[in-house]
């Protein structure tokens, strides 16, 4: 019998790339207060415990993507981010799931973009390179959240955190970056953190997969991208993930004089 795997946010762009990748291997189903036509669903709002709850039943992996973003009151962040993920995590230890894979964000390290040179890299400048001494921005980095998306998404990695420590669950926090519809990036400052339909999947795939014996760690989801400044060495150590894109592709950080 296959894995089964329930996705939240399904309806979401990154939840459907998951569902349609993994259902070669997996038997999916989703939950998320919208209806996905095609697919095992439940429509509940994951702040309302009761109401998800049952979704988890027989569930072995789950791949936490629902949440808030954008530009919305701190309260629509926190019910969706904060206690939207812990009753994941406590509906997937209720029901025996093996693995909860959360999508967190690059954002919480986004106050480096503050200093230099990742204020360079993601500027636009057309001269700017990455220069060959970089320090990259690893998960071992303080944590620098600039708002509240940012904030309610580091919580949601300590929650992981928590539950991975005191139950038997694994748990995989993956920090996205900026996956586009249209799977190309939308600007200079995106291009430094764009990460590709292709890559995104890549990663949630090898998160599903990875051995038992990963119980917990973060891994940043980036494209291979000239400008990149967010170290995803750990997640090809760890996984076996290794960008196949790359903003390059687009005309994004490619200096003038080799265009």
């Amino acid at each position: 019998m296959k894995n089964k795997v329930l996705i939240t946010g399904m309806s979401g762009l990154i939840g459907g790339l998951a569902a349609r990748s993994l259902s070669d291997k997996y038997e999916i189903s989703g939950i998320g207060r919208t209806a996905v036509e095609g697919w095992p669903y439940t429509v509940a709002d994951i702040a309302d415990f009761d109401a998800m709850r049952p979704a988890f039943d027989g569930a072995d992996t789950v791949l936490h993507l629902a949440a808030s973003r954008g530009n919305l009151p701190f309260d629509t962040h926190y019910s969706a981010n904060v206690v939207g993920t812990y009753n994941v995590l406590e509906a997937a230890r209720q029901a025996g799931v093996k693995r909860v894979i959360l999508a967190s964000s690059g954002a919480v390290v986004g106050g480096y973009e503050k200093d230099e040179p990742y204020r360079s890299l993601v500027s636009g400048d057309p001269s700017v390179t990455r220069p060959d001494d970089l320090e990259m921005i690893t998960v071992d980095h303080q944590p620098r959240p600039r708002g509240d998306y940012a904030v309610t998404k580091l919580w949601s990695e300590a929650i992981g955190r928590a539950y991975s420590e005191a139950h038997d669950l694994s748990v995989i926090c993956i920090r996205v970056g900026k996956v586009e519809i249209e799977n190309v990036p939308l600007n200079a400052r995106n291009a430094a953190v764009w990460c590709s339909h292709h890559d995104i999947v890549q990663m949630l795939r090898l998160s599903v997969a990875a051995s038992e014996s990963l119980r917990f760690d973060t891994f940043f989801a980036v494209s291979d991208n000239p400008l990149n400044y967010r170290d995803w060495s750990n997640a090809k150590d760890a996984l076996g993930f290794t960008p196949r894109d790359s903003a390059a592709q687009h005309g994004f950080g490619v200096p003038q004089h080799v265009r």
